[in-house]
């Protein structure tokens, strides 16, 4: 074909216009686990007790406060003001001995926007005490909210995600937390907008779902439009347990799990006393639950190395990976 010029010109119709898709790790954003603590109640040179950091798009969130958190943060360049919320499983030491000296730091440190503290009830009266005798004139607000552990139910919620609990089986209250991330609308495809010169105003209304008409009264159908946003993501934090049947109904499916694995199989009657799981247990739930991957963690002090845990669980779970210290997972 040729314009009125005689200069050749090139017609495209629609339909032979290729599908151009990125690929979803480009458009997905970080959703991540980090590190600060994998070890158990007993104090190592190897490990630091229970902490993780979970991050979802730009907002970060502590998963229990073991002694020496804050140094940990310090140590992974990890931003103490950009933490929002702190999620307590348990009140035994382990877990939330390193919650005093870290909010007497953040408030050394000039933080101002209030740090929303999620943990068992009965941790309120020694919080009030604890804030009264080491932490007065703070500089933030420390806003308690109180868990019931025994219930399976959303305590936290934002436009990204929520945050559930997931009831454990431990010698006192216990739970364990569940991110979801919520669902995001379609992506639109930039090479269809340019080619039909639909304007910006209307991107809005084409992720909600809307056609779009041209002028010649030519209907493009929003699958032409836009192409499927990526599945939502999740992560479960299965802190201290005894292994129990039911658990995998409670973090079914979920992206990447985290379950305590104190134990070898040769100390299952260890684990059964002080109510903790073998590695070979936490893989169980895993396989049960069908979840994409298991990280195992909370490490007796008794092992010199964690390689026979992570072989008994893949015998049962072959996607398990050990935690370690500054270790960053991808959900």
């Amino acid at each position: 074909m040729y314009d009125r010029m005689g200069v050749s010109v090139l017609t495209v119709s629609p339909a032979s216009i290729p599908d151009i898709h990125f690929y979803s790790k480009h458009l997905m954003e970080p959703f991540t686990v980090r590190i600060l603590g994998c070890g158990s109640a007993l104090p190592t040179l190897q490990h630091f007790p229970s902490s993780q950091v979970v991050e979802l798009r730009e907002k970060q969130f502590l998963i229990d406060c073991g002694e020496g958190t804050q140094i940990q943060l310090r140590r992974l360049h990890i931003r103490f003001s950009r933490i929002i919320a702190v999620f307590i499983s348990h009140l035994h030491g382990d877990h939330c001995f390193g919650l005093p000296g870290m909010l007497s730091t953040f408030g050394m440190t000039g933080r101002t926007a209030p740090l929303h503290l999620y943990a068992p009830a009965t941790f309120e009266p020694v919080l009030r005490q604890m804030l009264d005798f080491f932490c007065q004139n703070l500089g933030f607000e420390v806003v308690y909210h109180p868990v019931d552990t025994t219930l399976h139910r959303v305590v936290y919620e934002d436009r990204s995600l929520t945050v559930e609990t997931v009831p454990l089986q431990h010698r006192i209250e216990c739970c364990g937390y569940l991110f979801r991330e919520k669902p995001t609308l379609p992506h639109i495809r930039r090479d269809m907008l340019d080619f039909y010169h639909i304007p910006v105003s209307q991107i809005n209304n084409i992720k909600a779902g809307a056609d779009w008409t041209t002028p010649e009264g030519f209907l493009v159908p929003n699958s032409r439009l836009t192409y499927p946003s990526n599945p939502p993501r999740s992560y479960a934090y299965c802190s201290d347990t005894r292994y129990f049947k039911t658990l995998c109904k409670l973090v079914k499916g979920v992206n990447t799990l985290y379950h305590e694995s104190t134990y070898t199989t040769e100390d299952v009657k260890r684990a059964r006393l002080y109510w903790h799981s073998t590695s070979h247990q936490a893989a169980q739930v895993a396989r049960d639950a069908g979840v994409g991957k298991l990280l195992l963690g909370h490490y007796s002090a008794r092992y010199g190395n964690e390689e026979k845990l992570l072989e008994e669980a893949k015998e049962v779970f072959p996607n398990t990976f050990l935690t370690q210290e500054g270790k960053t997972f991808e959900i």
